[in-house]
Order: structure tokens, then C-alpha cells, then sequence
């Protein structure tokens, strides 16, 4: 059953099933704007603008322990086998096609946007942080979707920083500072607050360190719906996939935005005009600016 999003001309800004969303056009319109200010940011603070392939090698994802930490996200990308060929281009019905027709995968679909950057830059040695701004269409398989909360694909903002360990802290914490002061401005009561889901395997000494100190913060909308992240992966990358910074595994840390789950939060915030939340994400822009800057 379709879910309707709110619209202001008679007509649903959005609409979603079996967690795939269709946006209409005033919902395009604020998720493009929202696109610009998350970029924006990004490239006031020296960001690099990238884009990466689609889709991910399962082998390079294995590097990143992918199947041991998220094995229930992936989704493999195939295509049918020689010897199966004829039979479905002569066969009717409807239906999932057979697993035992597919050919092996050796891609999966990306459930985050940083997964193809460092894998991108396996083997390269840095002598000078880096920041690194992309976008992707991301896809996670769930127990359950619901609206835009919660798709089996989304758009995905992340912004990464490549360095020391002590430029990755003033890369997240900068934006600890911008996402506040942007949902301030919005009216948005966004709660900090760390994440639950696991990054490092779940028995080993990161997995100790992360509890300890977690790498991985979220900002929740009031219905418990996490817009935005803030993520330390410490030198894990770094140490896989052969990226160094000054003759060291590299540091590394991002930002994440969830296009669609901002819609769902200012569509709620503004009961559904969606066109007065264009406007105020425009002035909001500003405002989350000077907030982070102010002293104190």
C-alpha cells in the first residue's frame, strides 16, 4: 500500500511502497536544496567534490569486514545465467526471478556513500588532509520500511576527511556545530545522541574502544528518526585498504545525511507545506553558519 506524503497543490509530494519512493516536484525541490547546503558546507571546509561508481566489489568489501558487520544491508547485483536465458525469454508469469538462475555476484549495491571513496583510494599516501565531498543512491535491506523513515533506497550527502586523527576530530566536530545550529534555525529538536548499530567486528579490540568511546553519533528527530551522523572510523581504513597520511594508516571520518529522512522531518515540522520548508532550509543556511561560529 502506498504511503502519501503531503503536498500543498492537490497532489502527494511523495509516495512510497515497498520502501522505494517516488518524490514529486516540490519534494525534489527541497531535497535538492538541502543537497546544496550539506555540499556547501563541504566546500567551505575545503572539500573535494566526487562522484563514484554505483556499484561495490564484493572482494574489496570483504577488506572492510562488510560480511561479518553488515551481512543483512547487502544487496548483490547480478544477472541471469547463459543456460537460463531462453527459458525466462520464453516463460510467462510474474514473480521473483529463481536464486538458482542467477549467476554468482561479484557487486553489491552500496549502503553507504564512503564505502566506494576509500576503496578509491586504496594505496594512496597522503602528506596533506583531504576532504572529500560525494553522493549516492544508497540500499539497505530491512525487517520493515516505513515512509521515509526508514528505505530500501535513499539518497546519501557525506562529506570525509582523510588525515591525523586530530583533523578528523575538528572535521566532526565542526559539523556537531552546523547540524545544531541548522536544525535551531529550522525549529527542528534534533537530539544528540550515539548510535546503536555496530561498526567494527563485535568481539575485537575496536569493538572495546567503541564502547568506550563511540565513533558514531546520530542527530533524531523527534520521532526517533536519525536525519544526520557523525562518524569516527579512527585508522581502519587506513590500516585495509593501504591509505596513509605521512607515512602512517591514515585517519579517517565522515558526516552522512539521509536526503529523504530531512523531507520526512520538515514535511512533519511544517505540516506538510513543503514549499514554505524550501524557503526556510534557504535562510536556515545562514543562520546554521553564524550559530557554529559565534564564540562560546
Amino acid at each position: 500500500m502506498p504511503d502519501p506524503g503531503n503536498g500543498t497543490t492537490g497532489r502527494a509530494a511523495w509516495s512510497v511502497s515497498d520502501g522505494l519512493a517516488t518524490l514529486d516536484e516540490p519534494a525534489v525541490l527541497l531535497s535538492r536544496s538541502l543537497d546544496a547546503v550539506f555540499t556547501g558546507w563541504g566546500l567551505a571546509g575545503g572539500a573535494v567534490r566526487r562522484s563514484y561508481p554505483p556499484l561495490l566489489d564484493v572482494g574489496a568489501l570483504r577488506s572492510l569486514d562488510y560480511f561479518r558487520n553488515f551481512p543483512h544491508l547487502g544487496g548483490a547485483v547480478t544477472r541471469l545465467r547463459e543456460d537460463r536465458l531462453g527459458h525466462h525469454a520464453q516463460a510467462g508469469g510474474a514473480g521473483p526471478l529463481p536464486a538458482a538462475d542467477l549467476a554468482d555476484a561479484a557487486l553489491l549495491l552500496p549502503s553507504a556513500a564512503c564505502y566506494a571513496c576509500f576503496l578509491d583510494l586504496s594505496g594512496v599516501r597522503l602528506t596533506e588532509p583531504l576532504t572529500i565531498t560525494t553522493a549516492a543512491t544508497c540500499f539497505r535491506n530491512e525487517d520493515h520500511y516505513d515512509g521515509l523513515r526508514r528505505l530500501r533506497g535513499f539518497t546519501m550527502r557525506e562529506i570525509v576527511c582523510v588525515g591525523s586523527t586530530e583533523d578528523v576530530h575538528a572535521h566532526v566536530e565542526r559539523y556537531h556545530g552546523l547540524i545544531a545550529g541548522f536544525g535551531a534555525a529550522l525549529g527542528l529538536s534534533l537530539d544528540r545522541a550515539p548510535a546503536t548499530d555496530p561498526f567494527f567486528e563485535k568481539d575485537g579490540a575496536r569493538s572495546l574502544m567503541q564502547r568506550l568511546s563511540p565513533v558514531k553519533e546520530e542527530y533524531l528527530h523527534r520521532d526517533g528518526t536519525a536525519l544526520a551522523s557523525a562518524n569516527h572510523h579512527r585508522n581502519f581504513f587506513g590500516e585495509r585498504r593501504g591509505l596513509t597520511y605521512r607515512g602512517s594508516p591514515a585517519f579517517t571520518g565522515c558526516v552522512a545525511f539521509g536526503l529523504e529522512r530531512w523531507l520526512h522531518a520538515l514535511d512533519d515540522r511544517f505540516e506538510g507545506d513543503l514549499r514554505a520548508a524550501d524557503r526556510a532550509v534557504r535562510q536556515a543556511a545562514d543562520e546554521a553558519v553564524r550559530r557554529a561560529e559565534a564564540p562560546g
